[in-house]
């Protein structure tokens, strides 16, 4: 997930997002854990995301503050 597309979304949108994400690393995690896991690589593709996703939820709360 791009940040480009992830600034057309809406708030709402993003937590939700996040939220999903999260759970997602947790099952990632967790099929790590116990030998599952074949594309070790989403774990990090996951986390970026979810990086991705605070950032620009906390650019839009301070563009919030400054108007």
């Amino acid at each position: 997930m791009k940040a480009a597309e992830l600034q057309e979304l809406s708030e709402q949108e993003l937590r939700t997002k996040e939220m999903d994400f999260g759970k997602e690393l947790f099952n990632l995690r967790f099929q790590h854990a116990t030998g599952q896991l074949e594309n070790t690589q989403r774990i990090s593709q996951v986390k970026k995301n979810i990086a991705r996703i605070k950032t620009v939820l906390r650019r839009n709360e301070l563009e919030k503050g400054h108007e």
